[in-house]
């Protein structure tokens, strides 16, 4: 190369790569970012694991949002902290306290409101439960599950306090409806693992035949008059294969958790959001059967309470072409070079960190399983659960210790350690309480 050429090569590759860092520096700026404050849920309920596990996967596939959680103490206190201003997110049940800036993100989980009757049982309609005895599951959300009742039963002008409660851990409630202990029972669950099919399944179990459901005829005229309730239509075998139950379609209320944001969050933010958890669905299903009923808020849905984000409903209208898949395309664009940097420099982090999100994927799956089973283990299965569970703590411990990652790779292991140490003391409690 003749002598005056290799200062003027030099030159230009300098320029270049200028050229590239400015480029990567304006697109680091421009994207959309956010530290978001988030409620977690009750303890032990649905919308904490919920929670858990879309904290886990957004943290691994959007490094644009860190994600700080705020323990809060039930649904009403999630609703009051975004109320509040003290959470930019928060997850809502549209039958409790809905925040009056809340605006939905996504819905969670879809909950049937059941009422679950012994075969063959004379009652027809709500308004034959005047001075009867209802069972009600023992749980973390037994008193949201009790005021559903109290609507209900106000729809049809029935005094709460005629209605006799008896709270029941679950599998004492089959036996209660078979000893005449109570006449019906009280669930409040999705269609598919949860607190209904469970109900259905012990009362099955217990009577020797197969339940059926209080059909709520007047539902939509019910969400008129309370509009955190939905209605909905139960396709026969719900809740039972064989035999199905119900046994034909009936209608029946249901009541939505959903993950809410003010109105005054940026659009852009929102769209980003929402764009990560739709995206990332088949993540979420992974790591919980849970994220299997998380779903898109319906656009056209008149509901007052809760409406749909300006910046979701923007993505859910326009699909991919998305701010940032107009981003993208502008930066492509803009500089082919930086679109081909950015995608080996994708490829590269992906590689680093798939086995280490992995491992951090398996350990909040295991402490997530851990709490199922301490919540109905016997003696010798808790601790042998309290036992893994230790294991599991010493291994992020040692991990951190040794320097393999810092505290902040651990945000979803630390909030699912604390809820399978509150799932094991809590079973704790109940043991000891005979």
């Amino acid at each position: 190369m003749p002598k005056g050429h290799a200062p003027r090569a030099i030159f230009w590759v300098a320029v270049l790569l200028f050229a590239l860092a400015a480029a990567l520096s304006l697109f680091y700026y421009l994207s959309p970012r956010a530290t978001l404050r988030i409620t977690t849920g009750p303890a032990m309920s649905p919308a904490q694991r919920a929670i858990s596990t879309f904290i886990h996967v957004v943290s691994g596939t959007h490094p644009f949002i860190r994600v700080e959680e705020v323990p809060v103490a039930d649904l009403e206190a999630s609703a009051k902290a975004l109320e509040d201003k003290k959470v930019n997110l928060a997850v809502v049940r549209t039958d409790v306290a809905a925040p009056a800036n809340g605006q939905t993100i996504a819905i969670l989980r879809r909950d049937i409101v059941a009422i679950v009757l012994p075969h063959g049982s004379a009652i027809k309609d709500a308004a034959g439960l005047a001075r009867k005895t209802i069972a009600v599951p023992a749980g973390p959300l037994q008193a949201e599950n009790q005021r559903v009742l109290d609507q209900i039963l106000a729809y049809f002008d029935v005094p709460a306090a005629s209605v006799k409660r008896l709270v029941l851990p679950l599998e004492e409630i089959g036996r209660a409806l078979r000893s005449g202990r109570a006449t019906a029972a009280l669930a409040v669950g999705p269609i598919g693992p949860g607190q209904a099919v469970d109900v259905v399944a012990t009362i099955a179990k217990a009577t020797k035949g197969a339940p059926d459901l209080l059909p709520m005829d007047q539902a939509d005229a019910m969400v008129k008059r309370f509009p955190g309730f939905e209605p909905v239509d139960i396709p026969d075998g719900a809740f039972k294969a064989h035999p199905p139950v119900p046994d034909d379609t009936v209608k029946g209320l249901a009541v939505t958790y959903r993950l809410v944001a003010p109105f005054s969050m940026l659009n852009v933010v929102a769209g980003a959001i929402g764009r990560s958890i739709f995206k990332t669905k088949a993540k979420l299903t992974a790591l919980s059967p849970a994220g299997a009923q998380i779903e898109a808020p319906d656009l056209d849905a008149q509901n007052p309470l809760l409406p749909v984000h300006p910046g979701v409903a923007a993505y859910l209208a326009s699909g991919d072409q998305s701010f940032f898949d107009s981003l993208q395309q502008y930066f492509y664009i803009v500089g082919i070079p930086l679109s081909l940097l950015g995608s080996l420099i994708a490829v590269l982090i992906g590689l680093w960190n798939n086995r280490r999100l992995v491992e951090d994927q398996n350990r909040v799956f295991r402490l997530l399983s851990l709490a199922d089973e301490a919540l109905a283990a016997d003696g010798a299965g808790l601790a042998r659960i309290e036992n893994e569970f230790r294991e599991i703590v010493a291994d992020c411990v040692n991990k951190l210790a040794e320097g393999e990652a810092g505290p902040d790779r651990y945000p979803v292991s630390s909030l699912a350690i604390d809820h399978a140490r509150r799932s094991i003391e809590w079973r704790k409690d109940r043991l000891r309480a005979g």
